[in-house]
């Protein structure tokens, strides 16, 4: 006897899902990139922990929803991973432990689902599992089409410059010859770039290449991770924005561990082995170290500006009425809607400014083309 995922999910949710899946040209802005071939994305995650979970609720035991999760796999590199968690459970292994056994699950993962399996609450950590993972692709997807179109615009814009500045301006420039006459300052300044450019654009370009490798090869040193996110957190919308989402994540990822009874301590040092962002990671770091002194959350999380004044107030009264879960998870909320509206104005607004600035930077250099010819036939006049 066997029992499909899909047959299941259409009792519940027949039309919407439908929808959800539907082919759209642009549905490869939502698809995540991966660099290691042998990981499970984000997605796939959601997806075993929602079916999980829904499987487990619907009274199947473990080893018969992980046998159906296993069938319904299609991409051979997952299918591998799961069957490997359901042997390992047929020897007499815990799910938990067999997840870290393998090496493609998170301690926090792990830790959570051993918490829900000595507690008996398994169902709602798998659910409460896939719904971080659900926010975490959300909050990806918005941000990958928040920031796709601005840069294709300011990759057309560099094309269109290099193109003018090494056809159209030199063009100009033997016209220019020929005619007697001081040029216009701005035209001169234009026509002065472009010789430098095409005189230097072999050093230009071996410069970028050299920067972007030197930036790929320090990327996890610490110092440049201290300051490239100091740096970032100075540019403005930029920086904000990028807090901002690490406090959701923060925020959903304290009230996820708390109310599975994680030990305060035991969820600070989770975390830091799931948020890679410089001023969370040296901040959590300072968390233990405070309550390990005898400090409480909020005395330590006082001395850091990345998190803001409704955070550290609601972190005291929590630890007061000892309902830090609750009080995460309500920040987690308000956090989320936050950042989706920031996101949303952003959006909006890049795209007038982008072909503003775009457009005014073409505009500048035809000016700058044309307004020795406009005095020209002035002259003549």
């Amino acid at each position: 006897m066997s029992i499909k995922i899909e047959q299941i999910k259409s009792s519940s949710k027949p039309k919407e899902k439908k929808k959800e899946r539907e082919g759209s040209p642009l549905d490869f802005l939502n698809k995540e990139i991966s660099f290691s071939g042998s990981g499970l994305k984000d997605k796939q995650k959601e997806e075993f922990y929602a079916n999980l979970g829904m499987l487990l609720s619907s009274g199947i035991d473990m080893r018969s929803a992980l046998k159906i999760v296993c069938e319904e796999k299609k991409k051979r590199k997952e299918k591998e991973i799961f069957e490997k968690l359901f042997d390992d459970m047929v020897k007499g292994m815990n799910l938990s432990e067999s997840m870290k056994k393998s090496g493609h699950f998170s301690d926090y993962e792990c830790y959570s689902i051993g918490i829900g399996e000595e507690t008996g609450r398994l169902n709602e950590v798998l659910n409460d599992i896939a719904t971080y993972f659900t926010n975490r692709i959300k909050q990806k997807r918005q941000l990958v089409n928040t920031f796709t179109y601005p840069l294709i615009v300011i990759v057309t814009a560099l094309l269109v410059v290099i193109f003018m500045m090494n056809f159209i301006v030199p063009m100009f420039m033997d016209i220019f010859k020929r005619f007697s006459g001081e040029l216009p300052a701005l035209t001169q300044w234009v026509l002065d770039i472009s010789q430098s450019f095409n005189q230097n654009f072999i050093i230009y370009l071996l410069v970028i290449i050299t920067s972007v490798i030197t930036f790929y090869s320090f990327r996890k040193k610490e110092w440049y991770r201290k300051y490239g996110s100091l740096i970032v957190m100075k540019i403005p919308v930029v920086g904000p924005l990028v807090n901002k989402t690490y406090m959701v994540r923060y925020c959903h990822t304290m009230a996820l561990l708390l109310s599975a009874r994680i030990p305060l301590l035991r969820a600070i040092r989770l975390m830091r082995k799931m948020i890679s962002y410089y001023p969370f990671e040296k901040a959590l770091e300072e968390f233990e170290l405070g309550i390990l002194h005898g400090k409480t959350l909020f005395q330590s999380m006082e001395q850091f500006s990345v998190f803001d004044t409704k955070m550290k107030s609601l972190t005291k009264v929590g630890e007061e009425i000892n309902q830090l879960d609750r009080i995460y998870t309500g920040l987690s909320k308000q956090y989320n809607e936050e950042l989706q509206h920031q996101i949303g104005t952003l959006n909006s607004l890049l795209e007038p400014v982008l072909i503003i600035f775009v457009g005014v930077f073409v505009a500048l250099i035809l000016v700058a083309m044309y307004l020795p010819m406009f005095q020209m036939s002035n002259s003549f006049a």
